[in-house]
């Protein structure tokens, strides 16, 4: 039997048009991300959960993005989020808030070293990279150990998403930011013997 995990990255937040780590901070999703989560939600429902007779169970971050949209991915088939802290976004530390070009500015050195190697190199005060892994990885794999057949969607953020996906593609977590998760990107895992990985960052 298979399970297959709809990996989701929330919807648009509040503010995004100015690129900010936002990390713990619980910023709501915005008009827009409404939307692109209901337009995705519409997608699971006609498409992506068809031959599974719908969704059996939604998880989700305890970030307020994160549990609106796992709210409207779950309304069609009548379940409630269960809500998951260890799914949160990274703390960026006292970058959090900030935007990029503001961080550039005042930490020009320890942020250039952070994009060009996120896994030896960490935000200010901020969780490393590992950390982030540690946590993620084993939150995920206590909800798809819950689960050994079925369809079941993940709902957390781009960064939790990205160290997942590495792990289950076997790419160095020094790569991290080649992999794109954009506002309600749905990724695609099936785990069979071991974990196939077919869609990743598509956007309705």
């Amino acid at each position: 039997m298979v399970t297959r995990v709809n990996l989701i990255r929330h919807g648009e937040t509040e503010g995004a048009e100015t690129k900010r780590y936002k990390g713990h901070i619980d910023v709501p999703l915005s008009e827009n991300g409404i939307k692109q989560i209901t337009k995705l939600s519409n997608y699971l429902v006609q498409n992506g959960s068809k031959s599974l007779n719908g969704l059996n169970a939604v998880y989700c971050s305890d970030l307020s993005r994160a549990v609106k949209s796992a709210e409207i991915i779950a309304g069609p088939y009548g379940l409630k989020p269960v809500i998951i802290k260890a799914l949160r976004e990274r703390n960026f530390g006292v970058w959090e808030g900030m935007s990029f070009d503001e961080i550039k500015e005042k930490y020009p050195d320890t942020f250039n070293a952070w994009t060009e190697n996120p896994l030896q190199f960490s935000p200010i005060e901020g969780e490393s990279t590992i950390e982030v892994k540690d946590r993620a990885l084993k939150a995920f794999n206590e909800i798809t150990e819950r689960h050994n057949s079925g369809n079941i969607a993940v709902v957390a953020h781009g960064g939790i998403n990205r160290v997942i996906l590495c792990e289950l593609l076997g790419i160095p977590l020094e790569n991290i930011f080649r992999i794109e998760q954009d506002f309600a990107a749905l990724n695609v895992i099936e785990l069979w013997e071991y974990p196939v990985v077919k869609h990743i960052n598509y956007v309705v």
